[in-house]
């Protein structure tokens, strides 16, 4: 009997497996591979799983594009004769089988001894230690080195409110990032409560344990005050990366543009649309940086000062922006913009609004998975164009930002992540694309360029410290 274990839905434009059980007698492999080519799968690997007498098991790669039916492939298999599809797998749930993370101790545990001194009873002394003086627990434990990575579950990547099961996966991801790219141990919890007050109530109360906290998909409004109530009330760093990360990796990415295109930040008049997390904190970065004129759009139009708005970051954003108290929809405030951000919903940027912008319109279009405009459609007419996807040069990810910003709280054990570290690690991020290399299709880098951490714990330290904010100076 065929045994279905796909392990999960949307195989379509991935890599799957089949494995695959043939009776050598009554079909060659050829005839499979052309069946699986003619139902528009690219096989990329075959592997003998076992062999014996006139049957053989093998597992089979295949990719197929968004247009494919995994099913089309499928059902062209079970019509062989001589082949039974013993299993379907995605490799991406393959991956995630178990989870992707795991903790392993630093040292060994052989005898006796050595389980004294790590549990019990020599760790007494230790523990006595700390609480004599409570700064001992960041060389004495993990909190030295080790981040809180927190979700609700309530926007987690293009999904929405799916809760915190199906977040952890997501997590779990963050927290591999942390690791393999700056060294940061990090944990991914995911909290089965929305309440804003159980969730800054569960998140003092794990505190003592991190050296650092990292919020991550919570919707909007409520993450503005928990992020808020808790930096007020923690004395560790507590960062927002939806909201924060985003920002500093754009305005990265609006430094070496600007460059290009020969302006400065004092000139640019900036449209933001979709104001939301993610647009306060890139309008926000922009107004520390030193823009003057940025306009905020969400579905009522532009935010104007004077009027009422029931989101009451809504009401902060039109008071601090939209000097001009421009009114009205995205294509009438966008006339003569210099740099377009979005971070809204798919196709809403047309063609002709660009053309509307100013010589050299700078997009930035970060909407996923479809951008407000896509590249192509623009490509002649924009100076420099940024997404939020990897297809496209020029784009705008967070992972660029979190590892390194981390790192350098960590280090100087910084109370907080302020402004003046975040403008700091915009800096590092792009001063790592050089005079040389800088173009159109290349003002940030990319995420797995391994000057960019080291980049951004310097100048992030420096900006700690400068700021009050650093408890401890480092070493090199």
């Amino acid at each position: 009997m065929e045994k279905n274990s796909s392990l999960g839905n949307g195989l379509g434009g991935k890599s799957i497996i089949l494995r695959l059980e043939m009776n050598t007698k009554e079909i060659k492999f050829g005839q499979v591979a052309s069946a699986i080519f003619e139902a528009g799968g690219d096989m990329v690997a075959i592997d003998v799983i076992q062999a014996s007498g006139d049957v053989t098991v093998r597992d089979i790669t295949i990719t197929v594009t968004d247009s494919v039916d995994v099913q089309n492939v499928t059902s062209r298999i079970r019509s062989l004769k001589g082949v039974r599809l013993v299993n379907v797998s995605d490799r991406t749930f393959l991956m995630h089988l178990g989870g992707k993370i795991e903790i392993q101790p630093k040292v060994p545990i052989h005898n006796r001894d050595d389980l004294s001194r790590v549990y019990t009873p020599d760790v007494a002394r230790v523990c006595a230690a700390i609480q004599e003086d409570p700064k001992k627990a960041y060389t004495l434990t993990i909190k030295r080195n080790t981040v809180a990575v927190i979700s609700d579950g309530s926007a987690v990547l293009g999904l929405g409110n799916i809760g915190p099961y199906a977040a952890m996966p997501v997590m779990e991801g963050k927290s591999m990032l942390f690791k393999e790219l700056a060294g940061v141990d990090s944990f991914p919890i995911c909290l089965d409560t929305q309440d804003t007050e159980e969730i800054i109530a569960c998140i003092k109360a794990l505190a003592p344990a991190f050296g650092g906290i990292n919020l991550e998909d919570i919707a909007s409004p409520r993450c503005f005050e928990i992020e808020a109530r808790l930096r007020d009330e923690l004395d560790i760093p507590v960062f927002h990366d939806d909201q924060h990360g985003t920002a500093v990796v754009l305005y990265a990415a609006l430094i070496n543009a600007l460059k290009i295109v020969g302006k400065s930040l004092d000139s640019i008049k900036v449209v933001v649309c979709g104001i939301g997390a993610a647009g306060v904190a890139c309008s926000k970065i922009l107004l520390a940086a030193g823009v003057k004129n940025i306009v905020g759009v969400d579905r009522e139009g532009a935010l104007v000062a004077g009027n009422s708005y029931a989101n009451s970051m809504w009401e902060w954003y039109a008071e601090h922006t939209n000097p001009e108290r421009l009114q009205g929809s995205l294509k009438d405030v966008i006339q003569g913009a210099d740099v377009f951000i979005g971070l809204s919903a798919g196709g809403i940027l047309s063609r002709e609004d660009v053309q509307s912008m100013a010589d050299q319109p700078i997009v930035f279009a970060m909407a996923n998975p479809v951008p407000e405009i896509k590249p192509e459609e623009v490509e002649d007419i924009v100076a420099v164009m940024a997404t939020g996807r990897s297809d496209y040069p020029n784009q705008i990810n967070n992972v660029l930002c979190f590892p390194g910003i981390f790192r350098a709280a960590l280090d100087c054990r910084a109370t907080t992540i302020n402004e003046e570290m975040k403008l700091a690690a915009a800096e590092a991020i792009a001063s790592a694309v050089s005079d040389e290399e800088r173009n159109p299709s290349y003002i940030i880098p990319s995420v797995f360029n391994q000057n960019v951490v080291k980049a951004i714990r310097e100048l992030v330290v420096k900006a700690a410290i400068d700021s009050g904010v650093a408890r401890k100076i480092p070493r090199e």
